[in-house]
């Protein structure tokens, strides 16, 4: 075989190895030109062999052909897309980094919040910027006047620490000063026409009568705007009337609304719209980088009309994709809803997605701090899984919980025929992996609590390092003693509670649910927040603590 057929020959068997024994001539080919560019001038005649050696390759099994590649020492090279996951590096310039979490006071933060919380603060960190928080509250309907304090409380949870805290309902003078800077310059215009024929003209790309107001005009109907009427009239900013998209057409800047609110009462009557804030907030403040979701990409085109019309230099906008996530309530007034009806238990309810129930159930803010920054700030959509955050969960609580014994919906059993010698203290270690974490103590006799799922006719139980029993006709017999014999009969093992020194349990479950039972007698040291284990049932945190009840709230397996 001379150089030539040996190169074919390596590639043949490459290609077969990959597609379970079976090399295309084609592929081969395709191989040799990509691999081997210097050899595309002998084209021709690699084309004439290739297809007796693919042949001569192909007659071989699949384990010869594998012995063969072996011998040839040859490398066989995997390429796997890398999937896109992390924050990248932000595009423009990295000094005096100045970014934003602008979250409205509807409630408290939910998961969705964290994905926009997390990048900013993140990105901030890594570029030694400033965060600003910003409270959006120029909307008095939609304003939840605990809200204000449960946002730091849940951001304090994250560990995110705003360098600066502004609230938008303290800035009205300022927007104010802007609108007469825009009515003066012509870039913005006092519109009373009704909104319906407004709508009629925008969409047919013709401007409205008011369009063509002269400045003194609009100047006076700014002034005669807070003795008006709800809807009678509206600030708007000057666009490209004939923009592809109507959205964009003259958006609304300030408007009446007629609401007493949480934290200014009933001084303003005249409330900026969200863009209009939002963009001079931004500018005022220096932000360089603005993260949004990619909902918010007609926003941003708006914006940019008002930092042109005011000479501004437009930031760096980044949008990322929605966030979806299986079986849980985002939505903050469907939660509030639920809550007045009874849905829910209120804001903590575990079957919410807010932060403070994902915290109440135990799981870790690492977890959901460190996912937002796996997702990233990508434009395409991410779905987040509980199996995926169960996960990344389990792995920071492994090795940090100790583990106690729970059995739910118990049954008493006594075990007929237990040698004397077996009714013993069991000392268990709180973590296998720590023993200097210290042991927890059982008093085992013949008379103990199992779970009620686990009592089966015809089976045979480990009762963890305690004994070997059988069941049969309801009727508990002594076994045997030893793991070796449980292991050999393939005995199950199971969790059990003694009858006099345990502690009525409570777990609260996902759905709200709850499960009852017994945990061993070292629960009644547990506090409030502790996470445990409880074996072979899954993670919890500790909510409540009695001298004879504790309640959990489940966290997963």
């Amino acid at each position: 075989m001379d150089d030539l057929e040996k190169i074919v020959y390596k590639h043949a068997l490459m290609n077969a190895v990959k597609h379970k024994g079976n090399a295309n001539p084609g592929a081969v080919m395709g191989s040799i030109m990509s691999q081997e560019p210097e050899l595309r001038k002998d084209a021709k005649k690699i084309g004439k062999i290739s297809g007796k050696i693919v042949a001569k390759v192909n007659n071989l099994s699949l384990k010869e052909q594998q012995e063969e590649i072996d011998n040839l020492d040859i490398k066989l090279e995997t390429k796997k897309q890398k999937k896109e996951e992390g924050l990248t590096q932000l595009p423009g310039a990295h000094e005096n980094i100045v970014m934003r979490f602008a979250p409205n006071p509807s409630g408290p933060l939910h998961i969705g919040h964290a994905r926009a919380a997390v990048p900013n603060a993140e990105y901030v960190k890594k570029y030694d910027g400033k965060l600003i928080l910003r409270i959006e509250d120029t909307d008095p309907k939609r304003v939840f006047p605990d809200a204000y304090d449960m946002i730091l409380e849940d951001l304090q949870w994250l560990g995110i620490e705003p360098d600066n805290i502004y609230y938008q309902s303290d800035r009205f003078e300022i927007y104010y000063e802007y609108a007469e800077k825009l009515i003066k310059s012509g870039a913005a215009y006092m519109c009373t026409c009704d909104s319906v024929e407004f709508k009629k003209l925008k969409d047919n790309c013709k401007p409205c009568p008011c369009r063509n107001n002269s400045t003194e005009k609009n100047m006076k109907l700014w002034e005669q705007f807070p003795e008006m009427q709800e809807g009678k009239a509206v600030l708007r900013i000057k666009t490209d009337i004939e923009h592809k998209n109507p959205a964009i057409r003259d958006w609304v800047a300030m408007r009446i609304v007629n609401e007493e609110h949480p934290r200014i009462g009933t001084k303003y009557k005249i409330y900026p719209m969200m863009n209009f804030s939002v963009a001079i907030d931004d500018y005022l403040m220096g932000m360089t980088h603005v993260l949004r979701g990619k909902d918010h990409l007609a926003n941003t085109e708006k914006q940019k009309y008002l930092y042109q019309h005011l000479n501004w230099e437009i930031p760096e906008f980044i949008h990322y994709g929605r966030l979806k996530m299986e079986d849980i309530a985002l939505s903050t007034s469907k939660a509030m809803e639920g809550i007045k009806n009874g849905e829910y238990m209120g804001w903590d309810d575990p079957k919410l997605g807010t932060l403070r129930a994902i915290a109440r159930r135990g799981i870790q803010k690492e977890t959901i701090y460190n996912f937002m920054i796996e997702i990233g700030v990508k434009m395409s959509d991410s779905s987040i899984s509980w199996k995926k955050i169960y996960g990344l969960n389990r792995n920071i609580l492994e090795e940090k919980v100790n583990r106690y014994f729970f059995v739910e919906n118990p049954q008493k059993i006594t075990i007929n025929n237990l040698p004397e010698f077996d009714c013993r203290n069991v000392i268990r270690p709180l973590h296998p992996d720590f023993l200097e974490r210290g042991n927890r103590t059982l008093s085992f006799t013949n008379e103990v609590y199992l779970a009620n799922n686990d009592i089966i006719n015809g089976k045979i139980l480990r009762l963890m390092d305690a004994a070997n029993i059988s069941i049969n006709n309801d009727v508990a017999e002594y076994h045997s003693t030893s793991f070796e014999d449980a292991r050999e009969i393939k005995a199950q093992i199971v969790q059990w509670v003694p009858i006099e020194d345990n502690i009525e349990a409570e777990v609260i479950m996902p759905d709200s649910s709850s499960v009852f039972g017994y945990c061993e007698p070292e629960c009644k040291n547990l506090k409030v927040n502790d996470i445990v284990q409880l074996e072979r049932f899954g993670f919890a945190r500790v909510d409540e603590v009695t001298d004879n009840k504790i309640k959990f709230y489940f966290a997963h397996k």
